[in-house]
């Protein structure tokens, strides 16, 4: 029987280089859509301004 190698994490897998390109060509113009939304806008203003305040401790 053979033995298997285990795997720290057994959720783990390897993505080919392509595939992770094509996604982040689809996933960064919604991103931009989105953050030049109002709700976006909102977001960001609130998330920099709740970061914000932790960045001076």
């Amino acid at each position: 029987m053979a033995i298997r190698e285990k795997r720290q994490n057994p959720y783990e897998i390897e993505l080919p280089q392509s595939i992770i390109d094509s996604f982040a060509r689809f996933l960064v113009p919604e991103i931009r859509k989105f953050y030049a939304s109002e709700q976006g806008q909102k977001e960001l203003a609130e998330w920099k301004k709740k970061y914000s305040d932790k960045s001076g401790e």
